[in-house]
């Protein structure tokens, strides 16, 4: 049967790299995405992406960014890209519902104050999730990772400076796997995605040589290198 009326909402995948407690107690960095509880059926107590309806006077990037501003009080997005379209005629009950997904993510350790029914889980962690929220996430963790190996896009991850043993925290958070410091920054430094600041951090209480302080040299995204891979070691 055909639908005579066809909704269309916009749904963001927000992700950050944060520290998170794991099984062990131990904190260490994961990527994390921004979920909000249900409250209300259907999928009551489920955990959901934040978006909505889009408006009859809007585009999908104002909406987008309207829904984060005014749902869970995000109003600060290193990165925003349009991913996929999802339009399954049964993934939501009622009127016939096409979803369009985003990419958003946040800078380390930027700390956004959220409404109690919103928190950060780990991506490799989901609660249960409603509706085809789950597959979206994972949809957007692979682009994610497929951008890291050919664009700058971690300069939309980490903080505006950092030491590379942070960067490589964050690379390996978001890539799934331990991410050699110095191997990364040979690969950015050739390629002028990252450049040294000329500063040093902090020494620490327990001594030692102060780290060199790098940062990305553009802050939006462009390709570096269009058929590079990031692969696990071995």
């Amino acid at each position: 049967m055909a639908h005579s009326n066809t909704e269309h909402e916009v749904l963001a995948v927000v992700f950050q790299v944060g520290y998170l407690p794991s099984e062990s107690g131990a904190s260490k960095p994961r990527l994390n995405v921004l979920l909000w509880e249900r409250a209300l059926e259907p999928e009551r107590d489920r955990w959901s992406l934040p978006g909505g309806q889009l408006r009859a006077d809007e585009d999908l990037i104002t909406s987008v960014r309207r829904q984060l501003a005014e749902k869970v009080d995000l109003r600060e997005i290193a990165h925003l890209e349009q991913l996929a379209i999802f339009s399954d005629p049964h993934r939501v009950p009622g009127r016939r519902t096409i979803a369009s997904t985003f990419l958003g993510l946040v800078p380390s350790p930027a700390t956004p104050e959220l409404p109690p029914d919103t928190r950060w889980h780990p991506v490799n962690d989901l609660p249960p999730m409603a509706f085809d929220h789950g597959p979206m996430v994972a949809h957007a963790q692979a682009r994610l990772v497929a951008k890291l190996s050919y664009t700058n896009i971690g300069f939309a991850l980490a903080p505006k400076d950092f030491a590379l043993s942070a960067l490589r925290d964050i690379y390996g958070a978001a890539l799934g796997y331990q991410v050699d410091a110095t191997n990364l920054q040979r690969v950015l430094a050739r390629r002028g995605v990252i450049t040294r600041t000329g500063t040093t951090t902090h020494p620490g209480r327990s001594g030692g040589r102060p780290a060199a302080l790098y940062r990305f040299t553009d802050a939006s995204l462009r390709v570096t290198d269009e058929f590079a891979a990031l692969r696990p070691p071995g």
